[in-house]
C-alpha cells in the first residue's frame, strides 16, 4: 500500500480542491502542522442505494407490543 500524501495546513489551504479530487479518487491525505500529522482526509465508503418503499422489507423487525408501556410505567403515568 502506497503512503498517504502529506500536506502542511497552509498547503492544505490552498489546495483544498486538488486534495479533494484526490480523496475522491481513492487517495488518502494526511494534513500536518509543524511537520507533525494532524489529521487524515480519507475517501468515503460507497453510497447505500435504496430502490425505494420496501427495500428494508425483511430486513427488520418490530416486535407486536412496541408502542405499549410496562405496567409499572403505565402505573406511574395514570394510564390504566
Amino acid at each position: 500500500m502506497e503512503a498517504a500524501r502529506q500536506y502542511d495546513v497552509h498547503e492544505a489551504r490552498t489546495h483544498l480542491s486538488r486534495i479533494l479530487e484526490q480523496v475522491a479518487a481513492g487517495e488518502e491525505v494526511v494534513i500536518s502542522k509543524a511537520g507533525e500529522p494532524v489529521a487524515k482526509v480519507v475517501p468515503l465508503g460507497p453510497k447505500v442505494r435504496r430502490a425505494g418503499r420496501g427495500s428494508l422489507a425483511g430486513r427488520i423487525h418490530i416486535a407486536d407490543d412496541f408502542d405499549e408501556l410496562p405496567d409499572d410505567i403505565a402505573d406511574a403515568c395514570g394510564m390504566r
